[in-house]
C-alpha cells in the first residue's frame, strides 16, 4: 500500500533507486535510458559528481536563508551567470520552478506599466497549443486546452492567437515568408482587437515543448513579433522553462533568432534535477522603472533564492560550460534527427521529425500525406511511450498535438553529455519501439 497521491491513481510507477550517468534504475535492477530527462530536466544525467560535490558542500556552509533578510554568495554569483548568458537582461530573480517564473513574469510585468503610468494595461496574450506551467496564472495565459478546461472557471481570461507550426499550419500554396507574415499579424489583429492600452505582454515558447512537441518557429517569425510588441509598447515574454538553459544548442533559445525579449523565463535543466530551481531575468529598463517608483517588486515565495538549490544549479551551469556542451547539443541533435529521419523516412505513420538541438519532437499520423491523426481514443502517445519503458527508454509521450485533443507525438530531450554509446542506445531503442506493429 502507498500513501503517496500519485499522478495515475490507476496503477503505481516502478520505483526508482538510483540514477547512473544517463539511466534511471529501479528497484528490480532494471535501467532505463533517459532520454527524456524526466520533462528535458536532467540535461547533465543522474550522477554528475561536480553537482553533488556542491549540493554537499553548501549544505555544510549554508542551507537556507530567506531572501528577504539575506542575499548569499552563490545566488550573487549564480546571477551574474546568468545574466552575463542571456543577452539584454539585467537582473534575475531565482526561484522553485517554471511555473512560479511564469506567475512572476506576468506580475512583474503588470506592476512594470502600473508604475509606468498604464494601470489599464493587464491583459495577456499566448498562444494555441502552448503550455506556460499548471499554477492559475500560468494556466490562464497558455494555450493547452486540456490542462485549462477543468480549471476554466477560475482562470482570468487569457487570449491566445495561432502558433507558428508550419508543419500543422502552412497551406500548400504559402510561401514560408507569406506563412511567416499571417501567422504573426494574428498578434496586431489580436492587440488591436483588444484595445492596444489595455495589452501588457505577448507570452510565447521560444521553442514549443511539450504541448506540439519540440515546434521550432521558422525564420523571420521572432523578428516580426518584436516589431509588433515595439510598436504597440507590449512586453514581449519568452518562456523558456524547457527549451532554453542550453537546450537548444545556445545558452538561450532566443539567441538563435537573433531578438532580445523584455522578460525571460527558465527553469526545468536550471539545476539539471539535483534541486528544483526556476529563474526570471528582465531588462534594465523594468528594473528601473519598479526602483524609481515603488522601489521593489510586490511578489515572493518562502524559498525562492534558496541557497541548496542555488548552489546545485550554479554548478551545473560551471559543467555545461567547462565541459563545452553546448557544441555537444548542437552537434549530437543535427545527428540525432537525421538519424531518425532516415530511420523512419517510409514508416507509414510518421508524420514529422522536428527540433532543434537536443530538443526533438518525433509526430506520428494515421496518413503521411493528408497528416491526419490517429483516433485520439487510441492513446498512441501512451502506447509508445510505455512500449520504450519496457523495452528500457524513457521519452515523453503527449496527446492534443494539433488542438489539444487530437494528435500524437512524443518528446526527446537527452542529456547535453550524451556519448556515441548513449547515442546509439537511444536512436535504436526509439526506432525498435516506434516500429513495433500498431
Amino acid at each position: 500500500m502507498s500513501f503517496a497521491l500519485h499522478r495515475n491513481l490507476l496503477k503505481r510507477p516502478p520505483r526508482a533507486v538510483r540514477g547512473d550517468g544517463a539511466h534511471l534504475i529501479d528497484s528490480a535492477g532494471k535501467r532505463y535510458f533517459d532520454a527524456s530527462g524526466g520533462a528535458a530536466v536532467s540535461c547533465l544525467g543522474h550522477s554528475h559528481p561536480a553537482i553533488i560535490e556542491a549540493i554537499q558542500k553548501q549544505v555544510e556552509k549554508l542551507p537556507y536563508a530567506h531572501t528577504s533578510f539575506f542575499t548569499t554568495d552563490v545566488l550573487e554569483e549564480l546571477a551574474e551567470t546568468l545574466v552575463t548568458g542571456a543577452p539584454g537582461m539585467s537582473k534575475v530573480l531565482l526561484l522553485s520552478g517554471g511555473s512560479e517564473a511564469v506567475e512572476a513574469a506576468l506580475k512583474l510585468s503588470r506592476q512594470y506599466f502600473l508604475e509606468s503610468g498604464e494601470p489599464q494595461r493587464h491583459l495577456f496574450i499566448a498562444r494555441r497549443q502552448s503550455y506556460h506551467g499548471n499554477t492559475l496564472g500560468a494556466l490562464a495565459v497558455g494555450g493547452n486546452e486540456w490542462r485549462r478546461e477543468s480549471f476554466r472557471p477560475l482562470l482570468v481570461d487569457g487570449h491566445h492567437i495561432a502558433p507558428c507550426f508550419e508543419y500543422r499550419e502552412r497551406n500548400t500554396e504559402e510561401t514560408q515568408k507569406d506563412y511567416c507574415e499571417r501567422v504573426a499579424l494574428e498578434l496586431e489583429d489580436k492587440i488591436e482587437e483588444l484595445g492596444a492600452e489595455n495589452v501588457a505582454a505577448f507570452v510565447a515558447e521560444t521553442v514549443v515543448g511539450a504541448t506540439a512537441g519540440a515546434v521550432v518557429a521558422i525564420p523571420g517569425y521572432f523578428s516580426r513579433i518584436r516589431e509588433i510588441c515595439d510598436r504597440y509598447g507590449i512586453h514581449l515574454i519568452l518562456d523558456e522553462v524547457m527549451c532554453g538553459t542550453g537546450r537548444t544548442g545556445s545558452m538561450m533559445a532566443y539567441q538563435q533568432e537573433q531578438i532580445e525579449p523584455d522578460i525571460v523565463t527558465m527553469a526545468k535543466g536550471l539545476a539539471a534535477g539535483y534541486q528544483p530551481v526556476g529563474a526570471l531575468l528582465c531588462t534594465r529598463k523594468i528594473v528601473e522603472t519598479l526602483r524609481n517608483n515603488s522601489g521593489y517588486f510586490q511578489h515572493g515565495h518562502t524559498f525562492m533564492g534558496h541557497a541548496t538549490a542555488v548552489a546545485a544549479a550554479l554548478a551545473a551551469q560551471q559543467v555545461i560550460r567547462d565541459e563545452n556542451l553546448l557544441d555537444n547539443v548542437a552537434r549530437r541533435g543535427k545527428q540525432i534527427k537525421t538519424q531518425l529521419r532516415k530511420a523512419f523516412a517510409n514508416h507509414p505513420y510518421v508524420g514529422d521529425v522536428r527540433g532543434r538541438g537536443m530538443f526533438i519532437g518525433v509526430e506520428f499520423v494515421q496518413d503521411r500525406q493528408s497528416k491526419k491523426p490517429f483516433d485520439p481514443a487510441l492513446k498512441l502517445h501512451n502506447k509508445i511511450q510505455a512500449q520504450a519503458m519496457d523495452d528500457g527508454l524513457l521519452c515523453y509521450g503527449m496527446g492534443g498535438t494539433i488542438d489539444g485533443r487530437r494528435g500524437d507525438h512524443i518528446l526527446l530531450a537527452p542529456p547535453y553529455n550524451l556519448d556515441d554509446r548513449g547515442q546509439e542506445e537511444l536512436v535504436e531503442k526509439l526506432i525498435a519501439a516506434v516500429n513495433l506493429p500498431w
